[in-house]
């Protein structure tokens, strides 16, 4: 089973791994139909999940452009009872083509919030995440609304009761800081956790934005635990070895885009030599490598089948040495901050 945590300084308790949804849905819809599974194919990981502890689920309004949320609501209403689980669901990513169906401006982040619970078909969510900063979609072109403006309106969320917590993720460090010092500033609610993009291959997070929420306590969440198939060995050697529907699908120049270092493959090559050693999988080496960090409570993971959550909830009980850890890690070199280009 898997230990609980505690998620920043707040007193909300998750298991030690989150379980995200993007992956289910309706096949077809949204950006990632073409790997999407059905509520069908989606109940029994979910009854896994739960069997072995994992009570912490994370969606967002715009995978599968609702479906994701549907179906995750769905399946929880169905499978356990409201206060034995934390859900988080996110928003901010355009759910449409007027110009205030999506962004964190008031009007949206109401609207956003309502429909959100009522896809889900819940009167709350544990945590309201929102989907990168406010000025951080400029390439959609949203509106950019006063951070004043979507903090307040996040805080009147949670005190309306249909949140009862705040998470961000993917910004700079320099972006955050300044959200939290404006909600404090203003008796505001604060967020109590990042969600940010970090992993063996992409750890420019730690220049910053890890040791800003490792010393104010807010909870990493990490998205890409796996990068996107890279450190399971679901590539040889190259993005043109995809072995996987998501990987060879449409989904392919997202990771093409997150991917760009020119030590990755080895990187992945050493997390293989380490899962050989250790007699593990390389997603438990990566997995294993995220929860040796202190400040990470519960990665974000993905999984399509029961056999690879089982695997991963294992890997949670791996315990590192020192010298695999320096191994893993010193292949290392510097890439450019994905945030430099609008949005990671």
């Amino acid at each position: 089973m898997l230990e609980t945590m505690q998620l920043g300084k707040s007193g909300l308790g998750v298991s030690r791994l989150c379980l995200g949804t993007m992956n289910f849905g309706e096949p077809g819809r949204g950006h990632q139909g073409d790997w999407t599974l059905t509520i069908d194919e989606a109940r029994p990981i979910f009854k896994a999940a739960l069997d072995h502890g994992l009570f912490y689920f994370d969606c967002a309004d715009v995978y599968g452009l609702g479906a994701c949320e549907r179906v995750v609501g769905e399946l929880l209403r169905e499978l356990v009872p409201r206060d034995q689980y934390v859900l988080s669901t996110k928003i901010s990513g355009p759910m449409g083509s007027n110009i205030n169906q999506g962004g964190l401006s008031r009007k949206h982040v109401m609207e956003g919030v309502d429909a959100c619970l009522q896809r889900l078909g819940l009167d709350y969510v544990d945590q309201l995440i929102i989907h990168r900063h406010p000025h951080g979609r400029l390439h959609q072109g949203l509106t950019l609304p006063p951070i004043e403006e979507t903090m307040e309106a996040l805080h009147d969320v949670v005190k309306a009761g249909k949140a009862l917590y705040l998470g961000g993720s993917s910004m700079f460090a320099w972006q955050f800081a300044e959200l939290q010092m404006t909600a404090e500033r203003n008796g505001w609610t604060r967020f109590i956790s990042m969600q940010n993009h970090y992993n063996l291959i992409y750890r420019e997070e730690e220049r910053e934005m890890n040791p800003f929420c490792a010393n104010t306590g807010v909870a990493l969440t990490p998205w890409s635990p796996l990068a996107r198939g890279i450190l399971t060995g679901s590539y040889k050697g190259s993005l043109d070895g995809g072995s996987t529907a998501r990987s060879q699908g449409a989904d392919r120049k997202r990771t093409e885009g997150l991917y760009r270092g020119e030590m990755d493959f080895q990187i992945a090559d050493r997390v293989i030599e380490v899962a050989e050693k250790l007699g593990h999988t390389p997603a438990q080496i990566a997995v294993a490598w995220l929860v040796s960090k202190p400040e990470i409570p519960a990665p974000v993971v993905g999984v399509s089948k029961v056999s690879q959550l089982e695997q991963l909830v294992a890997a949670t009980e791996i315990r590192l040495a020192e010298d695999d850890i320096t191994y893993l890690e010193e292949l290392y070199k510097p890439v450019e901050n994905l945030l430099s280009f609008g949005s990671s």
